[in-house]
């Protein structure tokens, strides 16, 4: 008895090695490629109330385009992946911190984040839109005059409202957003007129309240800003993690199971032309 309790014990040590081998924070500053692949796996930090690009489901499992799309790209890359749910406002510190190696989940290419960010190939446009109810009879950036706008802290939609005020923030009330932690929380402020509007995602606004059967209740209509590309952040020194990325995407693509996975969560094909191959 006393054997078996002393190799339960053994065990259980061995169970927590592993699992801090596993979560040990990568190096920052070099390229970690050798150490993913000698603990076959990289982590992976997302919004995890981002549908449909990655979500956790009430039975706790994550799923969404951007879940289906990484693990089909572990299988090419022969490494496993482990999701991360993170505080949005804080993912490019913990990519530089180490306790992430990606950040995933409907990331925008931006300017601002290319100056600590290393960014695949894009995969698929986006767009900034503003989401509010057909009972406010707000249909333009216009009439968004001193309305109350949210938003969610650290989005691209955010950083372009604060980056370029003549196109939306100087209109709104007080020349600000209200700012939430996750869309959902202000999704739910938007539905019971805490806000009069919402700076939103198309992909999630369109599947959000489509998926709610409440579509034809709100107006949806462009920020003016540009349009944007969804791509992964690694950290700079990263280039091996990067360059097998963006071998993986093409071969996808090339497979048909990129199409497959679009298919699945759009109903179309989304992909780039880069991510076609029909453009360097």
């Amino acid at each position: 008895m006393i054997l078996k309790k002393i190799n339960l014990f053994l065990v259980f040590l061995l169970g927590l090695f592993l699992v801090g081998c596993t979560q040990k924070a990568s190096n920052p500053k070099v390229d970690n490629w050798n150490k993913y692949k000698q603990q076959y796996s990289i982590t992976i930090g997302f919004d995890n109330t981002f549908v449909p690009m990655g979500f956790e489901e009430k039975n706790g499992q994550y799923v969404g385009f951007d879940i289906d799309l990484a693990q089909a790209v572990s299988e090419k890359l022969g490494i496993k992946v482990h999701f991360q749910p993170i505080d949005w406002d804080m993912k490019e510190t913990e990519l530089q911190n180490g306790t992430i190696d990606a950040i995933w989940n409907g990331y925008s290419a931006t300017d601002e984040r290319r100056e600590k960010v290393a960014f695949t190939i894009p995969y698929m446009q986006n767009q900034q839109v503003i989401v509010s109810k057909k009972s406010q009879n707000i249909q333009s950036v216009s009439d968004m005059k001193d309305k109350v706008l949210g938003a969610q802290a650290g989005s691209s939609g955010y950083l372009d409202f604060e980056g370029q005020p003549e196109l939306l923030k100087n209109i709104v009330k007080d020349q600000k957003a209200n700012q939430y932690q996750s869309f959902n929380e202000a999704l739910i402020d938007l539905q019971n007129d805490r806000i009069d509007a919402l700076l939103i995602d198309r992909v999630y606004a369109n599947y959000y309240l489509q998926t709610e059967g409440i579509l034809e209740q709100y107006e949806i209509f462009p920020a003016g800003f540009e349009s944007e590309s969804f791509a992964v952040g690694v950290r700079p020194a990263d280039q091996t993690l990067l360059a097998n990325l963006n071998k993986a995407f093409v071969e996808l693509y090339q497979e048909g199971k990129f199409q497959e996975i679009s298919q699945k969560w759009f109903g179309e094909d989304v992909a780039t032309e880069q991510i076609k191959g029909e453009e360097n």
